[in-house]
């Protein structure tokens, strides 16, 4: 069966109450895992960007403080495993740099490497290490820099996505799925979709994805650079739906055999 990611990401905006919300509603619908970001702010923030000004629902903070504002400490995710545990859904997280790899393999087996840094070698190389199961994304990435990054750590899971939020529809090239499959038969190939709608993520499940990760929300006017291309809870419900609708359509190909609830419609109409 297709492995379902709610991803929670940042969509929580520091807020623990939130977070639980969306852990219940991503269980609730039937997700296999929610997914986290993970980063260290001092190494992830450009140094010419730490200073500059941004309007946020706690007033105008500078972005390494307001970046500090919606990161998770140990005591908190303490609390969301707690809570992941009791609720019965597994969750991981997306790793920015390598301390937050060596923070959330105490927690988890299950690492992601984002779009953005699939040429951040060091780390790559790290989180493998550090690992039972690697995750990389494609996003924003030319094929040369998916070679590189799959001959340094031989991911797990190969992610297709498209790295624009919300993501146009005639960018999202699913075709390019076939080619992920067929050139990296030995990894799983999974889609992240950022795009508004769920047709889209229906489609990649029936040309073969096994993973399949989307960005959800309690609601999208919410504030956050995340928020709108993401999920609500009945959308959410819908797609756990329509995959699992999918995969019982899919059938096992091969030489048409003659189904159940035709046998009876086919002795009626020619009597045999």
């Amino acid at each position: 069966m297709t492995k379902i990611i709610a991803e929670i990401g940042i969509n929580h905006n520091g807020s623990l109450e939130e977070t639980k919300k969306l852990i219940d509603v991503a269980q609730i619908a039937g997700c296999d895992f929610v997914k986290f970001q993970k980063r260290t702010p001092e190494l992830c923030v450009p140094a010419h960007q730490r200073n500059k000004m941004r309007s946020t629902p706690w007033g105008e903070l500078r972005y390494i403080d307001y970046k500090h504002k919606i990161e998770f400490g140990f005591e908190e995710y303490e609390q969301i495993n707690a809570y992941c545990k009791q609720a019965g859904i597994d969750w991981f997280a997306s790793v920015w740099d390598l301390p937050s790899v060596d923070f959330m393999k105490y927690f988890t087996p299950i690492l992601k490497i984002p779009s953005a840094l699939i040429m951040h070698d060091e780390l790559i190389k790290y989180t493998r290490d550090n690992c039972e199961t690697l995750i990389i994304s494609t996003g924003m990435s030319t094929e040369k820099e998916i070679e590189k990054c799959v001959e340094l750590c031989n991911p797990d899971v190969i992610m297709h996505t498209n790295s624009s939020y919300p993501s146009q529809i005639e960018e999202l090239n699913l075709n390019y799925i076939h080619h992920l499959k067929t050139k990296y038969p030995r990894a799983e190939i999974g889609y992240s979709g950022h795009e508004y709608g769920l047709v889209t993520t229906f489609a990649a499940v029936a040309m073969g994805c096994s993973w399949v990760e989307r960005h959800i929300t309690l609601d999208r006017t919410r504030w956050g650079s995340d928020q709108m291309a993401s999920i609500e809870p009945i959308g959410l419900m819908k797609l756990v739906k329509g995959i699992r609708d999918v995969e019982k359509s899919l059938g096992t190909g091969g030489p048409r055999i003659v189904r159940g609830s035709e046998l009876s419609k086919r002795k009626s109409l020619r009597g045999s």
